[in-house]
């Protein structure tokens, strides 16, 4: 292929990739552009052939790197995270550790952004996660350039992330059925707890209008329960005849449900302590698919960490100091916090009308 065709093969792909984006018209402004500014240009195609990766190098890496971790006192959920996420880079670029340089990170970027089509918090997370590990290899003396220092976070725009409304909360409220689920959906809304911290709470964590949780970081914390919460958890406790510690125990598995008898339509079996597992918690996971069909089923778009935004925003409203809000959703910087607000029109131009003279 000679140099006019390799460039105009180059400039096609281009204008291809960026025409969905963009639209015909402002696709068509950059072909033109690049046959202006790549005019008096040799170009010349460079080798494509991947360099073998060492898998056994690469899993060592990784291995010592999250051992780092542990010692620091990462979690097992981020130690987890941290693994997936190299595993997956690695293996999408094709190199190892030591082989990968900042173009090749900078291409697996383009492609996870026009390819993929992942978010930008997304590849901002995988960023972070592999600086981590380059800041790793380069204190530990393995590699001495890191490939990410020239590598910078993607710009993320911002968009606004509501709370549900007073309509709405009382709307799936109507549409719970079981004591479980009010004690489960009460809980969420005036604790404020992650979906994982609401999973894993013990039974002996819950005292006196209090419970104990575990946040991210290994950072306990104490949550409140309100009234209507009280309520229905005392409701829920009353029903539970096992001996599972957690507060949401889980349900048996299904090989084992068969032993049982049928498959019951109840949606009380938590009242019958043979479908309850004696050792294991509900799953996050179960939990938030329990939120998103019950909102689904009333037209709402719902999902447990919206109920934190929710708690949030209501309590600012009727007047809690933001630095209260801060502590009780377990934030270290009032930053994060004001990311979870949703502040009305009208609640700014209260303000405003009341404090500024």
């Amino acid at each position: 292929m000679d140099n006019e065709d390799m460039k105009d093969e180059l400039i096609n792909q281009i204008t291809a990739s960026v025409w969905e984006r963009v639209g015909a018209e402002h696709a068509k402004i950059v072909q033109q552009t690049l046959y202006v500014f790549l005019t008096g240009y040799e170009l010349r195609k460079s080798c494509t052939e991947v360099v073998v990766q060492n898998h056994d190098e690469t899993a060592e890496l990784i291995k010592r790197f999250l051992i780092a971790k542990k010692i620091k006192g990462c979690t097992d959920r981020t130690l987890t995270y941290y693994r997936q996420t190299l595993v997956v880079i690695f293996s999408k670029i094709g190199k190892s550790p030591m082989q990968t340089e900042t173009d090749d990170i900078r291409t697996y970027i383009a492609k996870r952004q026009m390819q993929d089509k992942v978010k930008d918090t997304t590849v901002n997370n995988e960023i972070r996660n592999l600086s981590s590990f380059y800041e790793w290899m380069q204190s530990e003396e393995i590699r001495l350039k890191n490939p990410m220092k020239r590598i910078e976070q993607v710009r993320e725009y911002k968009t606004k992330k509501e709370a549900f409304t007073d309509l709405e909360v009382e709307t799936m409220r109507a549409e719970l059925q079981t004591n479980r689920e009010k004690a489960m959906y009460e809980l969420l809304l005036s604790t404020w707890c992650r979906v994982s911290e609401l999973s894993q709470i013990l039974l002996s964590e819950i005292n006196d209008g209090k419970i104990l949780v575990h946040g991210k970081g290994k950072k306990d914390r104490i949550v409140y329960i309100n009234a209507k919460a009280k309520v229905a958890l005392e409701a829920y406790l009353q029903e539970r005849k096992d001996s599972n510690p957690y507060l949401f125990a889980k349900r048996v598995p299904i090989t084992e449900k068969r032993v049982l008898g049928p498959r019951k339509a109840e949606k009380n079996w938590y009242q019958n302590k043979d479908l309850v597992d004696e050792t294991q918690h509900f799953g996050a996971e179960s939990i938030e698919d329990f939120v998103r069909k019950l909102g689904r089923s009333k037209g709402i778009k719902a999902h447990p960490h919206k109920f934190r935004r929710t708690g949030a925003t209501f309590a600012l409203r009727a007047g809690m100091p933001i630095e209260q809000v801060s502590k009780l959703l377990g934030h270290s910087n009032i930053t994060t916090t004001q990311i979870y607000l949703d502040i009305r029109e009208e609640d700014a131009a209260a303000a405003h009308e009341r404090w500024v003279r």
